[in-house]
């Protein structure tokens, strides 16, 4: 392509599974390049394999881009139309002697291959078809046999420019002569992409690391069909911790899969991004319109670029503490539904966005706001275990946490500034630190040892609430010794 030609960029997913997250963030980074220097994204379907390709597998790949913001200029092409094409591209290269006509049986393929491996070298097929003449070929065929279209590889060496690896050479001794064109008329992915990049003009090609070894016969194709390559980038294939190419066995991996478990796109957007490539200085937290600004090719990394959670949940909590509350309340009011959990107050405009508000600073996903949100709506919640064994013990526990009801009681102002003079009082009569007071106030009226700021979820939860989560707890602490 020619460098004067309108940048034009693609990705191009096979629907043969859902959405993988090194998919997203291929799309990504083409959609960025594209949005960073006013080119095009085209989205194309690679559905020639007709057997393992769905439409639902389409829909799902659709919606993900979607969820992620990721809108496309042009498409969805889908590649099983542009059969005739590709066929077209073929009979030229056929015509022209850049190919040819091999009548080996996969029988006799078999047979090399196993050859090959007893000799303890790579398979190359050995080109025994050639050198057949016309009269031979028509032969063959009169007797029955079935060819398939082989891509004629000249001697030399291929070399692209890659925008990450820089000049990157293959030598043509080790490219054995590929199928075009299968025995039964149908392309190979190899034919179907470079003529389909051909006929959509693409300009760039931003790809995974796995590509890598498509590409010198890849740009030998375009050459030989007359038209220069596109420039190639190969981004670092996604590991998993343990440095191995993200999987299933590091948990999820598809991105409709993230959305379930409560992450926001935008979090998605900004760690995907991140992934591989730097944007310059030590900001993480960018929206997309930043991203798009400082967005190079060059700044992509050559190693493997790590997933880690972690990470992902930090970034996701930074996003979910500046989401404004009515955003996130109809989900919170979904979860509680579906637990069978009805109060009234969560049909009210200001408590339940006070209540979201709240908890969404200490939250990393959407389902934990619904989660903390348990307790300020029902009193049929869990002590955990964990805070019980650190902040439930001593005999003087149920003297503290009567100490605590007391002091509460006599307020006529529920507020966290009334409150929190009113626990450390009771804790100085006691002649006790105001943790040992304020530890088991949390877990009586949370379930938790950890929460947002104890006083501000009393002023939420209200004084009758927080008086009748201490006597629950009371209660259970008197069964308990009685059991």
């Amino acid at each position: 392509m020619s460098p004067a030609s309108p940048l034009r960029v693609r990705f191009a997913p096979s629907p043969t599974g859902y959405l993988h997250v090194g998919g997203a963030r291929t799309a990504l980074f083409n959609w960025l390049y594209a949005r960073r220097h006013g080119g095009t994204f085209i989205l194309r379907i690679e559905d020639t394999d007709a057997e393992r390709s769905s439409e639902a597998m389409v829909a799902v790949i659709l919606d993900g881009l979607r969820w992620l913001g990721l809108d496309w200029d042009e498409g969805p092409h889908f590649q099983s139309r542009n059969l005739p094409q590709h066929k077209a591209a073929a009979e030229r290269l056929l015509a022209e002697g850049k190919a040819y006509a091999c009548f080996c049986t996969p029988e006799e393929i078999q047979a090399q291959r196993q050859e090959a491996t007893n000799a303890h070298r790579a398979f190359k097929y050995d080109r025994r078809c050639v050198g057949l003449t016309a009269a031979e070929r028509q032969g063959l065929r009169a007797a029955g046999g079935s060819a398939c279209a082989r891509f004629l590889v000249p001697a030399g060496e291929t070399v692209f420019d890659d925008a990450v690896h820089g000049e990157t050479r293959f030598a043509n001794a080790e490219i054995e002569d590929f199928v075009l064109l299968r025995s039964d008329g149908s392309p190979t992915y190899h034919l179907s992409v470079v003529s389909d990049d051909i006929e959509m003009r693409i300009t760039q090609v931003i790809r995974g690391d796995d590509h890598l070894s498509n590409t010198p016969k890849q740009v030998l194709l375009y050459r030989a069909l007359g038209c220069e390559p596109p420039r190639f980038a190969h981004l670092p294939l996604i590991l998993g911790d343990d440095k191995k190419r993200l999987s299933k066995r590091h948990g999820a991996v598809s991105v409709t899969d993230y959305r379930e478990q409560g992450y926001l796109p935008q979090a998605m957007f900004n760690f995907l991004a991140l992934l591989g490539w730097s944007p310059g200085g030590d900001d993480e937290i960018l929206p997309a319109a930043e991203l798009v600004r400082r967005f190079t090719l060059e700044a992509i990394g050559k190693r493997g670029a790590i997933f880690d959670h972690d990470k992902l949940d930090w970034m996701n909590g930074q996003y979910l503490s500046q989401l404004p509350a009515a955003e996130i309340l109809p989900t919170v009011r979904a979860a509680l539904a579906a637990r069978g959990i009805q109060d009234a107050r969560l049909a009210e405009e200001e408590w339940p966005s006070r209540l979201v508000d709240l908890l969404k600073t200490r939250a990393r996903r959407l389902p934990e706001i619904a989660e903390a949100a348990v307790p300020f709506v029902t009193e049929e919640f869990p002590y955990d275990p964990d805070a019980v064994q650190k902040h439930l013990q001593g005999e003087d526990l149920p003297a503290r946490l009567a100490a605590v009801a007391a002091a509460f009681r006599e307020l006529p102002d529920f507020r966290p500034e009334t409150t929190e003079a009113a626990l450390r009082h009771a804790a100085e009569k006691l002649g006790v630190a105001a943790g040992k007071l304020i530890h088991p106030c949390r877990v009586a009226v949370t379930g938790r040892g950890v929460s947002p700021g104890i006083f501000e979820v009393l002023e939420l939860m209200g004084k009758a609430a927080t008086l009748r989560r201490i006597e629950r707890l009371e209660r259970h602490l008197a069964e308990r010794v009685a059991s």
